[in-house]
């Protein structure tokens, strides 16, 4: 039988449990195995304990087991992995229900828009579902090098590659071209695979207070001469908070410093700018004021992957040496021809950018009407609501799951307890009607909290 609660406890002291629980697992799933008295080391000398040989003793799999079951005590049910049974956008169909959606980077509404369908089924029939081997060895499609030429002309530079992933672009492009004498100084809010690719790399990692130039340039002030190269990285759009850097500023610390500038910009291209040309476009900057301009195409662009844009001496360097690219299958030209598409589709009809920029702004401005905490967000795509409690944070998203609206909880330890939130992704195709709907509710929701 599932308890529903724990008899005594007020709301905020049953948050406060969770998080230690969570908090002290992880310290003892960590500690040195010095530290892991295990009933095996002492019962015979060179036994192996069981955590280095079974993946139900795995650390993660272990926090994975006390967040369960702090939520069955609560009575809460898993907000993840839910069963979307058609394209999501604005809304979708989850048991058969329509739902607005705000858990999709379908930020265009293209992915399921029927000309980019149909230039994927005709790809399928040109060149079949798969690259079927690396593009260095069995060669390349021509849709492979439209795609790439399009993504070169959004920044006005030389040349541009694609990748199968977009998390492995920024792993394999950091790992392979910096490495142990060179130093990487990034935003400390910038994504998970620009730190794995950095850790690749063996070179030396600073963070740098968040979109804080000044902060930068402190930095590169004291190290910049003791490492051979040194790459700065930020992002166009942080994921998290919806907010974003004045890259200006970045760009003539990269200058004066002499390093390299590297803007991943996964949430920003087809989001900001007049016509949807990214950060660069905002700024109204040359494409050649950054050296590696990163981005994905699962989220405006309506495919998956990755891709890196820049000099040729770059794009030829990684075509021929990342080991991402070099030793991965090439892009399926379905998703290419569908990517291809979506960029043709936004530039021929850039109200798709406009009106997306105008619902952001009207959620931000209806969400401070009931004083809700949106954080430092723009209202650019991506608007956080902070909670500051896992537990209401995933209260609130079951409530209004049960009203028909699908937003995700962004919790501990994914960021702090004092700042889980909810994430609302917008989409040009939301309307006035439903934001207003799910703010009244969601402003209902909390005093009842």
């Amino acid at each position: 039988m599932i308890q529903k609660g724990i008899p005594g406890l007020t709301a905020q002291l049953k948050d406060k449990l969770i998080q230690q629980a969570l908090e002290r697992r992880i310290q003892q799933t960590n500690a040195p195995i010095a530290e892991q008295k295990t009933t095996s080391i002492l019962t015979e000398k060179h036994a192996i304990p069981e955590q280095f040989y079974r993946f139900n003793q795995h650390p993660g799999y272990q926090q994975i087991r006390i967040m369960n079951d702090g939520a069955i005590r609560l009575g809460i049910k898993s907000p993840f992995f839910k069963l979307h049974e058609g394209s999501a956008g604005a809304t979708s169909q989850i048991n058969a229900q329509t739902y607005i959606n705000y858990a999709s980077y379908n930020y265009l509404g293209l992915s399921g828009h029927p000309d980019i369908n149909n230039a994927a089924k005709a790809a399928i029939d040109t060149y079949g579902t798969s690259a079927s081997a690396s593009r260095m060895v069995a060669g390349e499609r021509p849709i492979h090098r439209q795609l790439e030429q399009a993504i070169a002309n959004i920044y006005d530079v030389e040349d541009a590659v694609v990748l199968v992933s977009g998390h492995a672009t920024n792993v394999t492009t950091i790992g392979y071209l910096f490495g142990p004498k060179d130093l990487i100084v990034h935003d400390e809010l910038v994504h998970n695979s620009i730190l794995e690719g950095i850790t690749l790399s063996g070179a030396k990692r600073l963070p740098f207070a968040h979109n804080n130039s000044k902060a930068l340039d402190e930095v590169l002030t004291k190290q910049r001469h003791q490492f051979e190269r040194v790459l700065i990285v930020i992002e166009g759009i942080y994921s998290m908070d919806g907010d974003y850097p004045h890259l200006p500023d970045f760009v003539t610390i990269k200058n004066k410093h002499k390093t390299f500038l590297m803007v991943d910009e996964a949430h920003s291209l087809g989001v900001m700018g007049q016509t949807g040309r990214g950060i660069r476009e905002h700024f109204n900057l040359k494409g050649s004021d950054v050296d590696i301009w990163m981005g994905t195409l699962s989220k405006a662009l309506a495919g998956c992957g990755g891709y890196i844009a820049g000099e040729t001496a770059l794009i030829e360097n990684l075509k021929c040496f990342a080991p991402g690219f070099l030793y991965s299958v090439g892009m399926p030209p379905t998703l290419a021809a569908a990517s291809l598409a979506a960029i043709e589709t936004f530039q021929k009809e850039p109200e798709r950018v406009t009106t997306l920029q105008q619902r952001g702004e009207f959620f931000i401005k209806e969400a401070q009407k009931i004083s809700l905490n949106t954080g430092t967000s723009s209202g650019l795509a991506i608007i956080p609501a902070i909670v500051g409690s896992s537990v209401k944070t995933v209260k609130l998203s079951t409530a209004l799951f049960n009203h028909g609206i699908n937003v995700q909880p962004i919790l501990y330890p994914a960021v702090p307890e004092k700042s889980a939130r909810l994430r609302f992704f917008m989409s040009c195709y939301h309307t006035e009607e439903q934001i207003i709907h799910t703010l009244k509710l969601l402003a209902e929701e909390i005093r009842k909290l």
